[in-house]
């Protein structure tokens, strides 16, 4: 019969089903994630920085916006689809960048991409990721993004475009909200370092988790390949929660972000940016997208909330803005794109479902987005995003 091939098998859909009996909500892929990983692993995956206060802000914020609902509007069929940068992906949120990926999962970075391929959601690779541009290259989807920790010797600058490029990422995300390593002491206490050592404290976390232990004894530990090629040896004298990436990095300036326009010929977002005054200069400097964060309350505790910002800044820029920073649901996405957001990406939370659930993990975590997305969209009497209401304050 015509269609037939495009139904899906039987057992797919059981055990979509299934998961969703077991795990419907981010939530429940979280609490699995932290029984199957190693101490150490879950608080570099977990934690943010200082008492943790920005990362509670940016909870609370989200959780005073809310929507008024709707009735007698007949049945929708919502359409999820957004344009950003030219391409149309069927959903409006993707893979945010994470640093050391492989330490959650082995091969964390290709489940990831592949996944994001399928799906036709853009995926991010981080600069301090466990894999390279070239082995990720014949993964990649049209939505492949790289995020840059900017290289601060010229030479490399070009070599690591050059390779980007080659690789198939076309566009470039500069970070440029860690101009020094936070401290991150949940991750200390830990007794995580970078690159990880197998003390005997680290040893007994693993012993725990065999499967975990199992996964990463086939793979090799992780470490930071895009980096390889441009490491001379020199690993003395960093502090626990900075790395080998600090040692070729620097703190850009407004200068920095002229040069990558004149030599990046794709789209280039800026990540990082909270204030409106930052995002009209970008603008003005060529830059294609402003990515507002407060990196997960990461970085700095006192960074205000990531959707506090968000208005501010949509109302100085005329270029897309994406966002990121304690999105937890489908809920959260429709917040974020109501107050301003024209896409959102989230890291945490694709890092948690891959290891609750290998790479199964990931569709299903899509999915649950999606379906929590088109199930609030019938509360409000909303069929396209474009149509979202004004958001309402619920303190």
């Amino acid at each position: 019969m015509p269609g037939e091939l495009d139904k899906p098998a039987p057992h797919t859909i059981n055990s979509a089903m299934d998961l969703h009996a077991r795990f419907p909500s981010l939530f429940d892929l979280k609490a699995k994630a932290k029984r199957r990983l190693p101490h150490f692993v879950w608080e570099y995956l977990d934690s943010g920085t200082g008492v943790e206060a920005a990362r509670a802000r940016n909870r609370a914020a989200l959780d005073r916006i809310g929507f008024a609902p709707s009735i007698l509007h007949g049945p929708q069929e919502p359409n999820l689809t957004c344009r950003l940068f030219g391409q149309e992906f069927a959903l409006p949120f993707g893979i945010a960048p994470v640093g050391m990926s492989g330490l959650i999962w082995p091969d964390a970075e290709g489940h990831l991409a592949r996944s994001a391929a399928r799906e036709g959601l853009p995926f991010c690779l981080s600069t301090v990721a466990s894999q390279n541009p070239e082995d990720l290259a014949p993964h990649l989807g049209s939505g492949a993004w790289f995020q840059l920790y900017p290289p601060k010797d010229p030479d490399i600058r070009h070599d690591m475009l050059h390779r980007i490029k080659a690789a198939g990422f076309t566009t470039l995300v500069l970070t440029v909200d860690v101009p020094v390593a936070s401290r991150r002491e949940r991750q200390v206490r830990s007794g995580l370092t970078q690159p990880p050592k197998m003390t005997p404290r680290i040893l007994s976390h693993v012993a725990l988790r065999p499967n975990w232990a199992m996964g990463q004894a086939r793979k090799g530990m992780p470490r930071m390949r895009t980096l390889d090629k441009y490491i001379r040896g020199e690993h003395a004298n960093l502090p626990p929660t900075a790395h080998v990436g600090y040692l070729l990095r620097t703190a850009p300036d407004w200068t920095y972000v002229e040069w990558l326009r004149d030599h990046w010929d794709g789209p280039l977002v800026i990540k990082g940016v909270m204030q409106p005054d930052h995002a009209r200069r970008l603008e003005s400097m060529g830059a294609d997208g402003i990515w507002v964060s407060n990196h997960g309350g990461r970085q700095f505790d006192g960074a205000p909330a990531t959707i506090d910002a968000l208005p501010a800044v949509r109302a100085a820029t005329t270029l897309p803005v994406i966002f990121d920073s304690g999105i937890e649901g489908g809920l959260d996405i429709l917040r974020a794109l109501a107050s301003g957001a024209d896409f959102v990406m989230l890291g945490r939370a694709f890092h948690y479902a891959l290891a609750a659930l290998g790479p199964k993990g990931i569709p299903h975590l899509v999915d649950i987005l999606r379906q929590d997305m088109i199930s609030n969209l019938g509360q409000m009497g909303v069929e396209d995003l474009r149509a979202l209401p004004a958001p309402i304050r619920l303190d």
